[in-house]
């Protein structure tokens, strides 16, 4: 290469932003928010470990020099998703051609969506049942890949008697959001279960770190939400927890996927297929090495969780289940038609014929 990986770093935020103003493009806000500006930390690594980084999309090999320049948005604050940070610091984006500037989205998905649709972002990364149903309004966003399962707790009172998920009927539940994630989908366990989680339950909304005090105080008799607050809070032993998006039938699905601008993948197809290839060795080199892949995501919650919890988070989270193609497309119908369960999409809906074509194939 030209330059070496480990000697760049991103972008201020002037630069960015100049780069922004040249063409005319006014980013919003939430994607301005949370410029990464951590200096990438290469380990090399053998070429035989992790094979599907020898080629590039096309078959061939990515040549040496030649990075091509992408901005990528996440949440920094979902430690589930360090494949991210994985991919950074480890060198599997630049292994794959890509010289990748990290931008920590704080705005709201369908703002995330639009900004990739408009071609201000390349890629982002997300929850599945954060992205479904703001996809159903035609945004020319694909999802080309997914990182990992896990992430998502329903927990009460250790003292309470919620044992279950049958035990929720007359209880209040305390969420994020109302179209948070955690909120379909321990919606959809419950009408699993038997009740009707617009009537047998009551979902309140709090912010997100007040969760917890809202189920103290008596506002709620149990919460749902995601990690890493979710673990922490069962560390003093005054939760348990009742279910997880691990529970069941759910062991073995996915939670977090990758999609891209679609004019990226008519326009370059090869770095589609490169960002995917990159996080897709990122995820199984964090289900390897979880110690190592929690130590590239540590910046980002620096003070606020314990690194030791960052590594068992990283063996808890499955980041070794990372389907494409056909297996990714069948889960993400199987939620599609759960969320109908729970009248998120309309009962109309063909969930196969949408699970085609929300996403794509860049790998074969």
């Amino acid at each position: 290469m030209t330059e070496p990986w480990n000697n760049r770093t991103v972008g201020s935020r002037r630069t960015f932003l100049a780069k922004v103003a040249a063409v005319g493009v006014a980013a919003p806000v939430g994607l301005l928010a949370g410029r990464v500006l951590a200096t990438p930390r290469v380990a090399p690594f053998p070429e035989s470990d992790f094979p599907i980084c020898r080629a590039a999309a096309d078959g061939g090999a990515v040549p040496v020099g030649e990075l091509k320049k992408v901005t990528f948005a996440w949440n920094a604050g979902a430690p589930c998703l360090l494949a991210v940070t994985v991919a950074k610091d480890k060198g599997f984006f630049a292994k794959h051609g890509l010289d990748v500037d990290l931008i920590n989205y704080s705005g709201s998905t369908d703002q995330l969506l639009e900004t990739l649709a408009t071609g201000k972002a390349d890629a982002a990364v997300g929850m599945a049942l954060r992205w479904l149903k703001p996809l159903e309004q035609g945004f020319d966003v694909k999802i080309v890949a997914s990182l990992h399962g896990g992430c998502m707790r329903l927990l009460a009172p250790t003292t309470s008697g919620i044992n279950e998920v049958v035990d929720l009927k007359g209880k209040t539940i305390g969420v994020s959001d109302m179209n948070s994630p955690a909120k379909n989908f321990f919606a959809i366990l419950i009408k699993k279960a038997g009740l009707d989680p617009d009537i047998d339950v009551d979902f309140k909304q709090f912010p997100g770190p007040l969760l917890r005090a809202a189920v103290e105080k008596g506002e709620a008799h149990a919460l749902a939400d995601g990690d890493p607050n979710t673990y922490v809070w069962l560390k003093d032993g005054k939760f348990k927890e009742i279910a997880t998006n691990l529970s069941a039938e759910y062991a073995h699905r996915t939670c977090c996927i990758v999609g891209v601008r679609g004019s990226l993948i008519r326009e370059d197809k090869r770095t589609a297929a490169s960002i995917a290839r990159a996080l897709l060795d990122a995820a199984e080199f964090a289900a390897e090495n979880p110690a190592e892949a929690a130590a590239t995501y540590a910046p980002f919650v620096a003070g606020k969780v314990d690194p030791d919890d960052l590594t068992t988070l990283a063996k808890y989270h499955t980041h070794h289940h990372h389907p494409v193609g056909e297996d990714l497309k069948k889960e993400l119908a199987l939620y599609a038609d759960e969320l109908k369960l729970v009248s998120v999409f309309k009962p109309s809906t063909d969930t196969t014929k949408y699970a085609e074509r929300i996403y794509a194939d860049v790998l074969s």
